[in-house]
């Protein structure tokens, strides 16, 4: 489907997070109540807070488990601020951690062991245990932060209330609509990757499909015959049933409000154009809700609740001092390139990324 390319690297870890944090699959974990000995090494502290501290090693170990389930964060690790926004982080963690009351540990440890135990079956033992090798993580230190993670996620959810859950959806309900709509994409590439219409030739081309359209051609025809959206055009165009969250917002924004069973104007993407039916659309309510898409309703008020608590108290009150290195860069004169330099001088090569606002897209499809 249709996705945005909208990730920052703080957008990045935040959903990386979430999908952590509230993606609870079946399965129950088997407790440890071995002693958590993480803390205990001499290394530089990098940051202190109301109650304690954070050691180089500590802020080394948070990076590499994030790395162990966001590979493609590697390019920001060398971003002052990008490693600053990832030890608040961990501050906050860590924080609330230790305030949460028993009742609280026991329901996020309870959650952790399931989820813990649904990602190993879904990558496999082998699978799993070379995602954390890679990282040099060991199980116990991925099982204490998600432990950690999800903590803190059921101390946010008690916050919640149920206005603001039934608030929130009020806010976000476009997101729950689904619709099945037929399209065609007139690319500006091909499977490929490489350029196969400018901007104004795709248009001349949606106009032209479009007109053959309106005479009262077969849809699904002209789909298998002009569209380049692998993902639907050998099905006619369709996508059935369809979240419309899930497209970006000129193709949401088409799903939503074009009258059904029309062929609309063709709709601009990032992608090329789109000549779009909606065959049906159902919008829900409160009311009609699923018990888990309240409970994705909950999950998102509580990541809310989070982020404020992160970006008010935790910066205001509780942090007293964050002290870490900054990142060096210089000239790998050897190779004639941009490095950066670690703390033992060796250099590696530069992700070309110097700002914290740039986005990346792990989608490298126009279709799903």
């Amino acid at each position: 489907m249709f996705r945005s390319k909208e990730r920052t690297w703080k957008r990045l870890t935040i959903a990386m997070v979430a999908v952590l944090a509230f993606s609870v699959m079946a399965g129950c974990g088997k407790k440890d109540e071995s002693k958590d000995t993480e803390n205990s090494d001499n290394s530089a502290v990098v940051a202190t807070y109301e109650g304690g501290q954070i050691t180089e090693n500590e802020f080394d170990r948070e990076l590499r488990i994030v790395l162990s389930l966001q590979p493609t964060m590697e390019q920001f690790t060398q971003l002052d601020d990008f490693r600053e926004y990832l030890i608040k982080q961990e501050i906050a963690y860590k924080y609330l951690e230790s305030k949460a009351d028993d009742k609280t540990k026991a329901e996020g440890k309870k959650k952790a062991d399931e989820q813990y135990k649904a990602m190993k079956e879904a990558y496999g033992e082998d699978q799993f245990k070379a995602m954390l090798d890679a990282q040099k993580v060991t199980e116990k230190e991925f099982q204490n932060y998600m432990v950690r993670v999800y903590t803190v996620m059921e101390g946010q959810l008690n916050l919640v209330t149920d206005e603001e859950v039934k608030a929130e959806f009020e806010a976000t309900k476009d997101d729950f609509t689904t619709a099945s709509v037929r399209h065609i994409l007139i690319g500006l590439q091909d499977a490929e990757g490489n350029e196969k219409y400018t901007l104004e030739e795709a248009l001349k081309v949606a106009n032209e499909v479009k007109a053959k359209l309106d005479k009262g051609e077969d849809f699904a025809t002209l789909a298998k015959e002009y569209s380049t959206d692998g993902g639907s055009n050998a099905n006619g165009g369709l996508y059935e049933n369809a979240k419309v969250s899930q497209w970006v917002e000129e193709f949401k924004q088409a799903a939503l409000t074009q009258p059904l069973n029309e062929i609309g104007k063709p709709v601009e993407t990032a992608y090329g154009y789109h000549i779009i039916r909606v065959e049906s659309r159902t919008e829900k309510t409160f009311e009609t809700l699923t018990d888990e898409e309240k409970e994705t309703v909950k999950t998102t008020v509580a990541s809310n609740k989070l982020d404020e608590f992160m970006n008010g108290e935790l910066e205001t009150k509780i942090i007293k001092e964050i002290k870490l290195p900054k990142v060096e860069k210089a000239a790998d004169t050897t190779e004639g390139t941009e490095g950066t330099k670690d703390k033992d001088g060796a250099t590696t090569p530069d992700t070309g990324t110097n700002t914290g606002t740039e986005e990346t897209d792990t989608n490298t499809n126009s279709a799903k």
